[in-house]
């Protein structure tokens, strides 16, 4: 038991320190770069001018003020889209170093049960959960799983702790796969 709570802060600390050179990468490929502070900036700007312009409206609002907008929302969406080439770069060299590290991690910790979840976890995650680990118990978890959900809660924190997540106004109007949908629809 002892072993298994010392691999658990192991790899929330691995998890941590490769949050921080993913952070560091990044940094030096996108965020001090004129171009991605430029961008960020009009993103900014756009979204609160957008977000002001949509409380001012009216139902009753003429076309004209519809159409306003539409090309702002328009605007806005064709930045944000500039701001995530931007970051390309970054996540092709993040992706190389992780997948480095990941091999070697992966064979340190291979076959080794890292911690117990409280849980048997649905049949389409046990693969990731219970990945090279014999037996049947399901609520074993493996390296990879853990690593994964610390890095997934942690590198946020860490992004946000750095100020450099993104505003909550500019996530708000880009929407995205988790986030809320843009409000466009709300003017048709």
């Amino acid at each position: 038991m002892t072993t298994m709570f010392a691999d658990t802060i192991l790899i929330v600390f691995i998890s941590v320190c490769t949050a921080l050179l993913a952070e560091g990468i990044t940094w030096v490929l996108v965020y001090r770069t004129d171009k991605y502070k430029r961008l960020k900036a009009e993103v900014e700007k756009q979204s609160k001018k957008l977000e002001k312009k949509k409380e001012t409206i009216t139902e009753s609002a003429g076309k004209q003020q519809k159409k306003k907008i539409e090309r702002q929302e328009e605007k806005l969406k064709n930045n944000n889209r500039d701001l995530s080439m931007v970051r390309m770069k970054s996540m092709f060299a993040i992706g190389f170093c992780f997948t480095a590290l990941m091999g070697m991690f992966n064979s340190i910790f291979d076959g080794r049960v890292v911690a117990k979840l409280p849980f048997a976890p649905l049949s389409y995650i046990q693969g990731l959960s219970h990945r090279n680990l014999l037996g049947d118990d399901y609520t074993d978890c493996s390296f990879i799983f853990l690593y994964i959900l610390c890095t997934m809660s942690i590198r946020q924190n860490i992004q946000k702790m750095l100020g450099l997540a993104p505003s909550r106004a500019a996530t708000k109007q880009a929407g995205g796969f988790l986030g809320p949908p843009p409000q466009a629809a709300k003017f048709s």
